[in-house]
């Protein structure tokens, strides 16, 4: 050991660690200000899903409608995220943040005071589309902020942790949303307004910079992407209402899937585009990309079905139903973990194809056991559901976002979020309108099983699917046989439920399908991927 050893470090002048400190004090500020904007999104997800019934109920709205109110929050998330993060670079991200967090408290406060009576199903489901969209401006301006703090060397950490504890806000929703629930269900929005407070003053408090570019804003894009995904979904979701033989559910889905073709066609020639579409020519970007819009087709919208059918089927309370649907978190915490240490070690390949597998397997037996009512039949498989999706996501995001090497963070999680978030509101607005049908069909023939003539047991049995499964929807049926009828509804609501999930079996073995085309392997020098950023 040398003299200079033994004398201890060196005294380091005033003027050099303060700016260190004021640095470090304002990164850890910025940070925290981003986690706690994002995990209002995150949690939005899946605590709406535990309070569906008690909505439905106190605001009477239509089966259709009791849907739209959590599919319009993930439609209009998917179908402005592009454009939200173009804003955050032309006009700045700390500005977007503030208007984000602003935006997503007061639509929230709005959607928890909605009122009772005719205007309530057209209330809730406006502000709700305006929180998707709040959601869609704040998002992407909070990932920028993240990755204009931190250097390169350090960008990959930080992001990890950012996504790891954002992502796992979604498994907090359904134990908030339970116990919120017993109080009222408005709680469920209100809660986010204290934390988007929080949020406010440490966005303040960070002191960050407003980052901007003079680029034009693709006006034509954006309009001609929120037409396709709209149309679409509005297709899909109406045909339970409409019928599958109207002219208008077809023009829907159709229209709005030409839409999106011209809207790919229309950005590639663009100068300034909302959405680079040559970065798909990477076929592990498309790969990653495709395994997420099937995944998310079942990830989302399982809680919200999942929700429902524990409190109709199985009869349980909202603190109950939030607990089952923890039982998925069960699977998805570990295999989260396990999957992004092959990824790191061997590439996405690998998880995504384990994960496709376990998902598909774990969804179909869980849809078996559903008309056993009990949960102890069940957890096994719920868990195997929870660990495959955990097996996909992780891996699936983070190798698009390595592979993309001459895009940017924020432009990558763009298209990803975007492609996540109508894979999930697609996914919600075909699954519900086959929960409606299937139920329907298993009404009516409980109905004419207990000597309902078939005509009129349809008439029941299509009032009863598409309004609220309860003993109102079942005023018209015979005064002898409603109460045989209200126990059948556990059943039959099962069997419907169980559809779905074979349903969402079916998506993640197109998962499966799709992973087989990954190229294999790993991006090795991360830092050049992401070397446009700095």
């Amino acid at each position: 050991m040398t003299d200079a050893d033994n004398a201890g470090p060196a005294p380091v002048p005033a003027d050099t660690v303060e700016p260190d400190a004021k640095v470090s004090r304002a990164r850890r500020l910025a940070f925290s200000a981003m986690l706690f904007a994002v995990a209002m999104t995150f949690i939005d997800q899946t605590i709406v899903a535990i309070a569906t019934p008690s909505i439905q109920s106190e605001l009477s709205l239509s089966r259709s409608g009791t849907q739209w109110v959590v599919n319009a929050y993930l439609l209009a998330l998917a179908a402005t995220f592009a454009l939200g993060g173009r804003l955050a670079d032309i006009l700045g991200q700390r500005r977007m943040v503030l208007i984000g967090i602003v935006g997503f408290a007061v639509t929230s406060a709005l959607c928890g005071a909605t009122p009772t009576g005719s205007a309530a199903e057209t209330w809730i489901i406006i502000f709700r589309a305006l929180q998707g969209v709040s959601g869609a401006i704040m998002i992407p301006a909070a990932l920028a902020v993240v990755v204009a703090i931190f250097p390169i060397r350090e960008r990959g950490k930080a992001l990890a942790i950012f996504f790891g504890v954002s992502g796992a806000m979604t498994s907090i929703g359904p134990i908030a949303g339970g116990y919120l629930t017993q109080w009222t269900w408005r709680s469920i929005f209100w809660i986010n307004v204290p934390v988007a407070i929080v949020a406010l003053v440490l966005t303040l408090m960070a002191g960050l910079e407003d980052k901007r570019r003079r680029d034009p804003i693709d006006i034509p894009g954006a309009i001609l992407i929120a037409a396709g995904m709209g149309l679409s979904v509005l297709g899909f979701q109406q045909a339970q209402t409409w019928g599958w033989d109207n002219p208008l559910t077809w023009l829907c889905i159709v229209g709005g899937l030409v839409v999106l073709v011209v809207f790919a066609r229309f950005e590639a020639r663009n100068a300034h585009p909302l959405v680079r579409v040559q970065i798909f020519r990477d076929r592990a970007f498309l790969v990653d990309n495709g395994v997420l819009f099937f995944s998310m087709i079942a990830f989302i919208p399982v809680f919200f079905f999942a929700s429902v059918y524990s409190q109709v089927s199985l009869g349980y309370d909202g603190n109950q139903a939030g607990l089952y649907l923890f039982v998925f978190f069960g699977g998805f915490a570990p295999a989260s973990q396990i999957s992004g240490r092959m990824l790191d070690k061997g590439g996405a390949k690998r998880p995504m194809l384990i994960g496709s597998v376990l998902a598909c397997v774990g969804f179909a037996l869980w849809a078996s056991k559903l008309d056993d009512l009990s949960l102890s039949s069940q957890w096994v498989y719920i868990v195997m559901a929870g660990a495959g999706i955990g097996f996909l996501v992780g891996p699936s995001s983070t190798d698009a976002v390595n592979r993309a090497i001459n895009a940017s963070y924020g432009e990558v999680t763009g298209i990803t979020q975007t492609v996540r978030n109508y894979g999930s509101s697609l996914g919600f607005a075909v699954l519900g309108t086959l929960l409606t049908t299937r139920l329907s069909n298993e009404l009516t023939s409980s109905l004419v099983g207990l000597g309902v003539p078939e005509r009129q047991a349809e008439s029941i049995g299509h009032r009863a699917a598409t309004g609220s499964v309860g003993s109102s929807s079942f005023s018209r049926a015979p005064e002898s046989i409603r109460s045989q009828l209200e126990k059948a509804v556990q059943v039959d609501f099962a069997h419907a439920t169980a559809a779905v999930l074979y349903g969402m079996a079916i998506a993640l073995g197109v998962c499966f399908l799709i992973a087989l085309r990954h190229p294999g392997g790993k991006v090795e020098d991360h830092e050049e991927a992401t070397a446009s950023d700095g």
